[in-house]
């Protein structure tokens, strides 16, 4: 099943995101099977990241939780709120 992962930044947290890149980044890489899409959320302005979004393929909600758990922005505790919504691909390139 398909989810849609929005994760929020908590406020001020840019350092906290610009240190944690790279292990946020070789997160993903390992686990490309499961992550089809993603990228971050932009300001108003389209110039600073302030979350992410994540399409990500796992069994249920619960496996989608614990993956996400798993990746260093979360665990080192960049988001304010993360919501994980299941979805469905109607249009576009197929994942």
């Amino acid at each position: 099943m398909l989810f849609a992962v929005i994760c929020y930044d908590k406020p001020n947290a840019d350092a906290l995101r610009i240190a944690t890149r790279p292990a946020h980044l070789a997160f993903l890489e390992k686990h490309s099977a499961h992550v089809k899409l993603g990228g971050p959320v932009l300001d108003d302005a389209g110039e600073r990241p302030i979350g992410s979004l994540l399409i990500i393929e796992q069994a249920d909600k619960a496996s989608a939780q614990a993956l996400i758990s798993e990746d260093p922005y979360a665990q080192a505790g960049l988001f304010e709120r993360v919501e994980i919504l299941g979805w469905k691909r109607v249009v576009g390139a197929a994942l």
